[in-house]
Parts: C-alpha cells; structure tokens; sequence
C-alpha cells in the first residue's frame, strides 16, 4: 500500500513539474476563479480547490506567496499576475508583462484568509522536491494541525524519503494524537513526544502535566524529564561552543599585544583602535565593492592587516622608538594616539556605527536539533582564529624574522651583539602585531557593529589574556585566552555580562599573585632580570 502511495504522489509531482504549456495553460485557467471571485469566501473556496489540485506545485506555491504579501493582481481578462521590484510579471513563465496599472487590480485578502493561505502554503510546500522547503512546512505543522490535514499528513509520512523531514512530521502526528486522543493511542504518543525535543513538544507535555488527574500523568513526568534533561545537556553544549568563539575573539585581539609586548615590554594603548582600523576597513571595502559582499570579508583580511600594519610602524618609527627605555611615557604616548584615531575614525566616518553585512555563507547556523543550533559566523572566526595562530607560530618559530624576534625577547644586548639589527626588527614586530590586530577587527566585524570605541572593549580583556597566559608566549595566551573566554561564557548567565567580567578581573589579579609570570612564563636573561 505504501509503494502505492507513494508511485501515485511521484506521478502526480511528476505530472505537475513536466506538464509543460499544457500546464501553464490548465494552471492560468483554473487561477481564473481565483481573479474572478467577488468575495472572500469565494476566493477561500478557489485556493482550497487550487491546493488540492496542483498539490507540490511550486508555481502555487509563488501564488499563494504573491497573494500574502500583496502582490497579486489580476487583468481585465482575468489573467493573474504579480509585481515585484516594480514589474509586473507572469505567475507561469516568470517573464516580464508590459501592461498599464490601469488594465490591472489587486486581488485582496483578509486575515481570515491570509490564515487559509497559510496553512495551505505548508502543505502545498510538503510536496515540494527542495527538502528545505518541506522541512520548513513540517515544522509549521507542530504548531498548527487539525482533524482535517492528518490524512494529507499520513500521506506525506509514507512517502518522505528524507530522515530529518519524517522526524518532524511524526513529532507533528505525535503531539496532534497526544492532544486530541484517548487511551492506548494517547499513550504511545506521549511516550513517543518523550524522544522529542522542540519547544512545541515540551509544551504538549507541560499543558497535559497541568491535569491533576490525567490517567497517563506518570508518562508524562517521564516524558518531560527527559527532554529536560537533554535540555541541560544541550545547554552545556552550547555554553561551551559560545566559551570557544569569545575565547577566540580574545585571542585574535591578544595575539598581536603578546608579540609586542613580549618583545619590546611596551604597553602599547593604542592596540584597541588598530583593531577598529581593521573593522573599517571591512566596512569601507563594503562600501566600495557592494556587488562582492560575499566576498569582501575575505578580501578584506589582506587589506586589514597591511592598513593596522602600516599604522603600527608609523607609530613606532615616529614615537615608540624614542620610548623604549621611559615606559611610563611610551603608555602616555599611545594613550595619546589612541584619542587622536578614535577622533580621526569620528571625523572622516562619523561618530555613529556602521553596520557590516555578514555573506551569505556566514549567516544562519546549522541546526543540530531543536535544542542545539551553531551560528555559522561563530564557527568560521573559530576556524579561522585557529588558522591565524597556525601563521603567527609558523612565523615565530620557523623564519628567520622568528628567530630574531625570539633572540630580542631573551636577551637584547647578546642579540644586538651578534649583529641582529634591533631597529629593523622592532619596527617589523610591531607591525606584524598591528596587522594581527587589524585581522580581529576583520573578525569582530561580523559579530558587532563597528564605531570608534569598538578597540576600547577589548583593550582591558587583550592584558588580561597576555597577563594570564604569559607575556610573550604565543601558546600561554591561546590557553589564556580560551580559559577567559569559557569561565566568562560560564559564569555570564548566573551572574550578568558587568559582574561576571568583574569576576574575571578579580580571578586574574588573584592569579598573578601567585604566578607573577603567567601560566606560561617567558625564559632568558633579560626576563630573569
């Protein structure tokens, strides 16, 4: 019986989708009681004749879609059309209409009817051959399912082919039969809604615990503690993941900072706006190119770190090199110039916050289950931070640019002694860690909007990374940063976003007590000094 059905559905899809002109003829045709109807309950007639006819068609589906929104008219023939981006065009061919707004009306709906539309759509959309789409219109259904689509909705159960739709679908038929049947039915379903972990379900069950005396309440205790307890494990799950991307945000800001400071001993203030340079330079590559946003985030990490590079250097060569041995005065310094980049970034971009659009392929999240769902864009800063520090250790470790900046923070006198041009090298540094900044920027782009105090936010967390984690050490401030970032994610709900960093700061202070050096403490004469 079930090949049956499900041969008879294929046909008919098949028979929709291939029909060719002579379908675009029978569907215009049979839309003409649509655009002839002189009520709404004439109109509620024909779409309930339209869906049950050309069911899974998603030439419907664009109709009913027009007709919500809107868009929907019709001619003095009674042809049916739809506007969009101030066109008129064909519901059959998609192809453009040139006619005078005064041969065309609007066909109207109601609420009432929209609701019609509605729920029509979802089961026009069941039979549709793009998964997302069915996957959408089952979800619909756990929120809306009468007496009347359960013989369309056993009918779609036998023949989904995809896992992740018949899932839903049964959830759907689950809930549906806990709610409205009796006896053994109803105890199989919420035995079944136990298995389940949408909000919907979790509802079902928390209305039906509402009966004091309902006969199957000790299967629905069982049912619900379950999908709570899923609930707590999912929840940790997420906290964590949410631990990972915070943590690999402070990474990215403190990478930069602990090249430089372990090197030159500079507390470099101005660190937070090189970072905000690398945010707008995102936005203004945006701005130029707006036909490549899919791509202008990666366009945008070259530029961003040669932009914060080159400005790190200006900085170096026209004032830090002149403080090294005054620390005091070198903290002042980029305190100083700080001020006049936030203030430059107010004048030429003004002082409100740009927004940067996030690509398409770094929007949404992949859904897990309905408890458990990771936004894309946290994932690919993840991914790339971790490719980031992959660079910066290959740099360190295994160039020769490395190998001088490793000898400076070990002993600059020997290494100033054997020739190393100390002048060359500071000024490269310091870029190089500019530039890093510059790409967090890059990141944080996509996660907040940018204005001139986006680098003050950071600034204070970036200290504490390096401070924890070790001044210098690349590994000490990618354990630093990802512990930070996972006890601040943990500690964030219990506690409010203001306090939990105060925690932080308090753990931290209390932490270089102790180890005075980090975590991972730097090792050679000048530090044993």
């Amino acid at each position: 019986m079930k090949i049956f059905r499900a041969a008879l559905w294929f046909i008919l899809c098949a028979a929709i989708s291939f029909g060719g002109d002579s379908f675009g003829a029978n569907f215009q045709h049979d839309l003409t009681a649509l655009a002839q109807a002189e009520n709404f309950t004439e109109k509620e007639s024909a779409i309930r004749e339209l869906s049950a006819t050309y069911k899974g068609d998603q030439t419907l589906a664009l109709v009913l879609s027009q007709l919500t929104l809107g868009n929907l008219y019709k001619t003095t023939n009674n042809e049916v059309i739809y506007q969009e981006n101030d066109r008129f065009l064909s519901v059959i061919t998609g192809e453009k209409i040139e006619i005078d707004e005064s041969e065309i009306s609007k066909i109207t709906v109601n609420n009432r009817l929209r609701s019609v539309i509605r729920s029509e759509l979802v089961f026009v959309n069941l039979a549709s051959s793009d998964k997302n789409k069915r996957l959408a219109a089952a979800k619909e259904l756990l929120n809306s399912l009468e007496e009347k689509d359960i013989a369309v909705l056993n009918e779609a159960i036998a023949v989904e082919s995809a896992s992740s739709v018949k899932a839903v679908l049964n959830e759907a038929l689950a809930i549906f039969n806990a709610k409205t049947k009796t006896g053994d039915e109803q105890l199989a379903a919420i035995v079944t809604l136990g298995d389940y972990l949408s909000p919907q379900t979790l509802q079902t069950l928390n209305m039906l615990n509402e009966d004091e005396n309902h006969p199957y309440k000790a299967a629905i205790t069982t049912a619900t503690k379950k999908i709570e307890s899923a609930g707590s494990f999912y929840s940790v799950i997420e906290t964590l993941f949410f631990g990972l991307s915070a943590g690999s945000i402070l990474l990215l800001a403190a990478m930069g900072l602990a090249i430089t400071f372990g090197v030159m001993k500079v507390i470099n203030m101005a660190h937070g706006e090189l970072i905000m340079l690398g945010a707008y330079t995102t936005y203004t590559i945006q701005q130029i190119m707006p036909n490549l946003i899919e791509y202008s985030v990666i366009i945008a990490i070259p530029i961003a770190f040669l932009v914060s590079a080159g400005v790190g250097i200006l900085i170096e060569r026209l004032v830090l090199r002149r403080l090294y041995s005054r620390p005091l005065e070198a903290l002042l310094a980029t305190f100083g110039i700080s001020l006049i980049l936030q203030q430059l970034v107010r004048t030429i971009y003004s002082p409100l916050n740009k927004e940067v659009k996030t690509p398409e392929w770094m929007s949404g999240s992949f859904e897990i289950n309905s408890l458990l769902s990771l936004t894309y864009n946290r994932f690919y800063i993840i991914v790339f931070t971790l490719l980031v520090f992959a660079f910066a250790l290959f740099l360190l470790k295994k160039t020769s640019l490395g190998l001088k900046v490793r000898a400076l923070s070990q002993n600059r006198s020997m290494a100033q002694a054997m020739g190393i041009k100390t002048s060359l090298v500071d000024a490269l540094t310091f870029g190089i860690g500019s530039g890093l900044a510059g790409v967090a920027g890059v990141a944080l782009s996509q996660l907040t909007n940018v204005g001139p105090n986006l680098g003050q936010a950071y600034i204070v967390d970036s200290f504490m990374v390096v401070v924890f984690g070790g001044v210098g050490n690349l590994w000490g401030t990618l354990i630093g940063a990802f512990t930070l970032g996972e006890i601040n994610k943990i500690i964030e709900p219990l506690s409010g976003a203001v306090l939990a960093k105060v925690i932080i700061l308090a753990f931290v202070i209390l932490f270089i007590q102790k180890r005075p050096r980090g975590l991972f403490p730097q090792k050679g004469r000048d530090v044993e000094e």
